[in-house]
C-alpha cells in the first residue's frame, strides 16, 4: 500500500509558475515509478511526466521544456516544477505511484491558469 498526498495547486496567471509537491507514505526506493498526471473535463487522464527509482526521466510532448519532475528520496516527496504555465494546462493533477504489485494514486490537485 502506499498513500499519497499532493500540494501545491492553485490558480496563477499564465506565464507563471507552480510547484506540485506529492508525499509518499514509504519510501520512493521500493516504488518502481513515481508519476504526474492530469485531466481536464471532458479528456481522458494522460502522463504528464514520470520518474524511475533509478531517476530516468518521461514527459509529454506538451510540456517538454517547461515542466521539470524531480524526487527527494529523504523526503519521501516527487516534485513537479510548472513553469510558463498556459491555460491549457489547466487541469486536476494527481500523483501516481506504480509498483509490481499494485497502482496507487492521490485525491488530485486543481491546477487553474488564466489567460
Amino acid at each position: 500500500q502506499v498513500q499519497l498526498v499532493e500540494s501545491g495547486g492553485g490558480l496563477v496567471q499564465a506565464g507563471g509558475s507552480l510547484r506540485l509537491s506529492c508525499a509518499a507514505s514509504r519510501s520512493l526506493l521500493s516504488i518502481n515509478t513515481m508519476g504526474w498526471y492530469r485531466q481536464s473535463p471532458g479528456n481522458q487522464r494522460e502522463l504528464v511526466a514520470s520518474i524511475t527509482s533509478g531517476g530516468g526521466r518521461n514527459y509529454a510532448d506538451s510540456v517538454k521544456g517547461r515542466f521539470t519532475i524531480s524526487r527527494d528520496n529523504a523526503k519521501k516527496t516527487v516534485y513537479l516544477q510548472m513553469n510558463s504555465l498556459k491555460p491549457e494546462d489547466t487541469a486536476v493533477y494527481y500523483c501516481n505511484a506504480w509498483t509490481y504489485v499494485g497502482d496507487y494514486w492521490g485525491q488530485g490537485t486543481q491546477v487553474t491558469v488564466s489567460s
